[in-house]
């Protein structure tokens, strides 16, 4: 079956950085288009980054500079690089894979930033 693992949340102080990484199995990596969201308590998922499968990347305004997505095929691996982190920027992040036959999300890792 299809399963996406996310890893490498925590605690970590205003300022700090982070990399997060999701491994998927059960699905053809290299040919889906991957995703990062987060959710805050209270708020709506937010999208935040995406790669696709060529490797194009794109960005929500409101992380650009900050975040950094890359994959690494070989590993069916996704990861998120987290700097400059925030207390706003606390919140569940998750990772979604998603192609032409279907769409997959992983239970979340918790990013915590307080001092």
């Amino acid at each position: 079956q299809v399963q996406l693992v996310e890893s490498g949340g925590g605690l970590v102080q205003p300022g700090g950085s982070l990399r997060l990484s999701c491994v998927a199995s059960g699905i053809t990596f290299s040919i889906y288009n991957m995703h990062w969201y987060r959710q805050a308590p209270g708020k709506q998922r937010e999208l935040l980054a995406v790669i696709a499968r060529g490797g194009g990347t794109n960005y929500a305004g409101t992380i650009k500079g900050r975040f950094t997505i890359s994959r690494d095929n070989a590993k069916s691996t996704v990861y998120l690089g987290v700097s400059s982190l925030k207390p706003e920027d606390t919140a569940v992040y998750y990772c979604n894979a998603q192609s032409r036959t279907g769409s997959y999300w992983g239970q979340g890792t918790q990013v915590t930033v307080s001092s």
